[in-house]
């Protein structure tokens, strides 16, 4: 039966282990280098801790080492993957083919989503060269991952849930270009998130300024069913730069989505455990720029989130009966609470409720709000105090079994694991006044896992003759044997995947500055796999006049009613500052490139 995998994200140690608590079957996390996301990094040996609390319930540690590197860093990042599976990382998620020919420890390497891995042929070549698992390109289609799983048999993974690059992963430029911080290196600016304008080869404009790269965020949740359908296997959510709050909700949310989609049949879980969030999941009420559902069932004409990158929040409706410090919201809010509307410059502004007398909202910003604004929620004072207050456990199911022994009783508890511990107790066997009660108390007393990592699948009573044992006998009986349960080694051994090299060709015989190549390793990998000539990366060195900045499935053009289908005027995109880059269009795919001038 096909596992399918609830794949969460940790900005540190506390988020991994809120993510597990909340039922993640698997947490990606960032080490002390060389990860995409530069500022969440993490010492070794807190994955080591991360790992530690996730293998208990059978769940795994995936670390990120996930940027282009250097001829001098290449070294250090080996070192670094083998003490990451030292400490107990069950995979490394990489980019740079540069460490294909470094000497590895046997971890399961997974293939980034910056390896542009949207074909057929590129997820089969990844496969050959050794890669477990393939991070496939979030822009593709229910029809394109079909096309993927039936030509290739390696795991794949798809982001389900958070932020969108707007450009196509791994092939953006536009950061670097700029100001010189590559986001395969780890420090992307986030230039798509500022102000541009659309405008046409005679200098007029058809739109903005305004965030028109800007993208909502994806939300696939009702989707999950199709995409397991398709060959998904691990469903990840986005957010190795998000806080607990946000860690905690989203993955909480997935884990009831994935549980009811398993429980109709078909599938299983991917790690053992009862999660208990103790507290009710909203996506509404986490960050997000408005959701979108992507590329999955063909291009979202709506993806854009073009009015504000920051989180609006959930819609109130609209405000009326507007005073210099109050007005009324047809929907109740609280003291405390955080709202955001759109001030007369069209700017994304905020206020905090001081006071609420029925449905009349009191702040000392109320005076900003103009009648008939729409208002929203980006601050839930009650959400967030349940979020602050839940204690979020994850329970493995155990069977207790009681058996006589020559000179008292054992008690053998044997989690869903596959673990198991024994103890004993020497007690003087009389025989039980009204065997039925004892019996009663007997299960009562074993069923008692409050306080444990534990809860009660099944009691078993296996006596010849049912004879009195004193309560405070069973009690230390159970509390023994969950303890020496809780210290047993977890079962199972992490899977190990020699890498061994291959020349499997790479479908395609040259590779310019989209290869995303800057360190001998990697050219000698690419020339290894057949490819005949290999360019430098625009971290290399690549001139990149003219070059393809972006490549987008969020065509401006489209967006904004110029889409007849054939060739497309001159059109430019003009960054506040006056930077200006070219648009071109390619219909046949339904994708826009951002040229460099």
């Amino acid at each position: 039966m096909k596992k399918l995998e609830l794949l969460a994200p940790a900005k540190d140690l506390a988020c991994g282990l809120d993510a597990v608590n909340c039922g993640a079957d698997s947490v990606y996390i960032g080490a002390d280098a060389f990860g995409a996301r530069r500022a969440a990094a993490n010492p070794v040996k807190d994955v080591e801790k991360l790992a530690a609390h996730a293998h208990k319930y059978g769940a795994r540690v995936y670390a990120a080492v996930n940027t282009l590197l250097t001829d001098v860093e290449l070294p250090r990042a080996a070192k670094l993957i083998r003490d990451l599976w030292n400490a107990g990382a069950d995979a490394a998620i990489v980019q740079d083919m540069g460490l294909l020919e470094r000497d590895l420890p046997p971890i399961p390497l997974f293939a980034s989503t910056q390896c542009d891995n949207s074909t057929p042929e590129k997820v089969l070549f990844l496969e050959k060269a050794g890669f477990r698992r393939v991070i496939l390109a979030r822009e593709l289609s229910l029809p394109d991952i079909k096309k993927i799983r039936a030509a290739t048999a390696v795991d794949l993974e798809f982001f389900v849930h958070g932020a969108l690059c707007v450009s196509f992963s791994g092939q953006c430029r536009m950061s670097f270009y700029l100001g010189g911080r590559s986001g395969n290196r780890g420090e992307c600016a986030q230039p798509c998130r500022l102000k541009a304008s659309l405008e046409e080869a005679a200098g007029g404009r058809l739109a903005g300024p305004a965030h028109l790269l800007s993208l909502k965020d994806l939300n696939n949740s009702n989707q999950l069913p199709a995409l397991a359908a398709a060959g998904i296997t691990s469903f990840k959510i986005e957010g190795r730069l998000k806080d607990g709050d946000y860690v905690r909700n989203v993955t909480a949310f997935y884990r009831r989505k994935l549980d009811a989609l398993i429980a109709k049949g078909g599938y299983a879980r991917a790690s053992y455990g009862r999660c208990e969030p103790g507290f009710e999941p909203d996506l509404s009420k986490t960050f997000n720029r408005g959701y979108t559902a992507y590329c999955l069932n063909g291009p979202d004409k709506e993806m854009g989130s073009p009015d504000t990158p920051k989180f609006a929040g959930e819609p109130l409706g609209r405000a009326r009966e507007c005073r210099g410090d109050s007005f009324v919201l047809d929907k109740a809010v609280n003291c405390g609470d955080g709202l955001s509307f759109f001030d007369s410059k069209g700017e994304l502004a905020g206020l905090t409720v001081n006071r609420v007398s029925g449905k009349r909202v009191y702040s000392d910003k109320a005076g900003l709000v103009r009648d008939g604004e729409p208002v929203s929620r980006n601050l839930d004072r009650d959400f967030l105090r349940a979020l602050e207050k839940a204690e979020p456990a994850r329970l493995l199911g155990v069977s207790l079994t009681l058996a006589e022994t020559p000179e008292g009783v054992s008690l053998t508890a044997a989690d869903e694991t596959g673990r198991s511990a024994s103890v004993e107790a020497r007690i003087k066997k009389e025989p039980a006044r009204d065997p039925a009660m004892a019996l009663e108390t007997t299960r009562r007393q074993l069923g008692k896992t409050g306080g444990s990592d534990f809860y009660p699948l099944g009691i078993e009573i296996s006596l010849k003759k049912t004879f009195f044992i004193p309560v405070s006998v069973l009690n230390a009986l159970r509390r023994d044997a969950l303890e020496k349960l809780s210290a047993t080694p977890p079962s199972g051994a992490r899977e190990e995947t020699p890498l061994e090299k291959n020349s499997f060709p790479y479908p395609a015989e040259a590779l310019d500055y989209r290869g995303n190549v800057i360190n001998r390793a990697a050219a000698d990998f690419y020339r290894r796999h057949g490819v005949k000539k290999v360019s430098p990366a625009a971290e290399g060195g690549a001139d990149l006049r003219g070059a393809e900045l972006m490549t987008v499935k969020h065509c401006l053009r489209r967006a904004h009613g110029r889409c007849p289908g054939g060739a497309a005027e001159p059109l430019s995109l003009v960054m506040d500052g006056g930077r200006r880059f070219r648009l071109e269009f390619d219909c046949e795919r339904c994708v826009m490139k951002v040229l460099a001038q």
